[in-house]
């Protein structure tokens, strides 16, 4: 993000600059100065088309073209807008530097969607081609309990938004108007059983929570063309789903051939609200839990009476909120909570490992890279979603041996988006390598950045 006063409006956001000159007029050459060179026919000058400046006196022998002094000046140099460091001014505005996206587009809708996943499609694995097209579910967060509705969301239109420095001139205007094309958000409802629909041989299963304490389990493959949840990786025979409440209770459902069934008895050991699950990408039996009682825990759906196998007591300060497993090192986990601290876990030794992170309000969401094993993305009551690197160290040269002082950048964070308010939670895309997706009061953003 650059900043930039509201009134810098002129030539594409460059301000308007003085020219001031010293007004001194150049002492006329003697005769004597020309010799030989001079000119019999000397110019005659008219006294009243001169120009004396009132100081001419006192800065005689001067030479100075004040306009080109200017001119030569060199620019103030562009700095970063860190978020917390800087204060805007009263006719200040944020507006995004798109040189640093590759694709960034804003997708406005009706109700806040404060919770969502992407869907995988059958356009293909990592896609670099552009326009992009992505497929989403969620729910909807409406001004009445019964005006909520599960969506699944097509976007399209998806244009790239960077154009690289070596494209060609000779580019024809339809390539041109492709690039300011807006992107096109399309939606549909589950439709309602009895409905005439003959039952897919493949169905895509969505789970959601509602008001009145019930999961509902759906079915949205025939609408794709071409709190705590969180399903195992599993085939379709064989599916399970794992959800917390608010008395600190986790529930496992499975799948069978006839339907699915509960299990009676549920996993406790938090002492209030479990605020996220996790299925472990290696162990099928395994998965993570994290509280608002500040702790993690792991748990073994084949240990005896439902008690965790492990905890971190104390993750945080105060409410876990978040946690991802990492899918390409399975002993990494991350962590977000109230305390607004980002924390990476070893696994192998139960012990916090790196990014000595915190940010300035609680986080909500955090989920590791897909495919690059040390790549996460974050997003926090700050309206920012951020991008860091856990495999960037910190230059000890650069740094002299001391610490880092407060309000410096971490040198593991690679970008900061902005532009919602109130972002609930972060994706990112499966097929489309470094596109991330998030969810906010306001609207969905896509965008894919140079740093990942």
């Amino acid at each position: 993000m650059s900043k930039r006063t509201a009134t810098e409006t002129l030539s594409e956001g460059q301000a308007f600059s003085k020219a001031s000159g010293s007004g001194v007029r150049r002492p006329a050459a003697t005769n004597n100065e020309m010799g030989e060179f001079e000119d019999q026919w000397e110019d005659e000058i008219e006294s009243d088309e001169e120009v004396v400046d009132a100081g001419a006196d006192e800065d005689e022998g001067m030479d100075v073209d004040g306009a080109a002094e200017d001119e030569d000046a060199p620019a103030p140099a562009r700095t970063a807008y860190i978020p917390g460091s800087h204060t805007l001014g009263a006719d200040e505005v944020l507006e995004a530097d798109d040189s640093v996206y590759i694709m960034r587009h804003t997708l406005n809708v009706r109700w806040p969607c404060l919770s969502f996943d992407v869907l995988r499609d059958g356009l293909g694995d990592g896609r670099q081609r552009f326009p992009a097209t992505a497929y989403l579910a969620a729910g909807t967060q409406a001004d009445a309990a019964k005006n909520n509705e599960l969506l699944v969301y097509k976007l399209s239109s998806l244009h790239k938004t960077q154009r690289d420095a070596d494209d060609s001139e000779s580019d024809d205007d339809e390539d041109d108007d492709a690039l300011d094309e807006d992107a096109v958000l399309e939606y549909r409802s589950p439709l309602p059983s009895g409905s005439g629909l003959p039952p897919p041989s493949q169905p895509y299963y969505t789970a959601t929570w509602s008001e009145t304490g019930k999961v509902h389990i759906w079915d949205v493959r025939p609408l794709i063309e071409g709190f705590a949840m969180d399903w195992a990786a599993s085939g379709p025979g064989a599916l399970r789903l794992l959800t917390g409440d608010v008395h600190a209770k986790i529930f496992l459902t499975t799948a069978s051939p006839t339907g699915f069934t509960p299990l009676g008895q549920p996993f406790a050991a938090h002492t209030s609200s479990v605020e996220d699950l996790q299925w472990s990408p290696s162990e099928p039996t395994v998965f993570a839990s994290c509280s608002a009682d500040a702790s993690i825990r792991l748990w073994d759906v084949r240990a005896k009476g439902r008690r965790s196998v492990a905890a971190l007591t104390d993750a945080h300060e105060s409410d876990v909120n978040v946690i991802s497993w990492n899918r390409s090192s399975s002993y990494l986990l991350v962590s977000g909570g109230d305390d607004g601290a980002l924390r990476v876990w070893d696994l192998r030794s139960v012990k916090q490992t790196g990014l000595p992170a915190t940010c300035p309000r609680p986080v909500t969401s955090v989920e590791w890279h897909p495919t690059e094993d040390s790549v996460f993305a974050a997003s926090g009551a700050d309206d920012q979603v951020t991008l860091w690197d856990l495999a960037v160290e910190q230059d000890e040269e650069e740094l002299g041996g001391a610490d880092m002082a407060e309000g410096d950048v971490p040198p593991q964070l690679l970008f900061v988006h902005q532009g919602q308010k109130d972002v609930k939670e972060v994706h990112w895309h499966p097929q489309i390598p470094g596109a991330v997706i998030s969810t906010a009061f306001d609207s969905f953003n896509i965008f894919k950045t140079i740093s990942v």
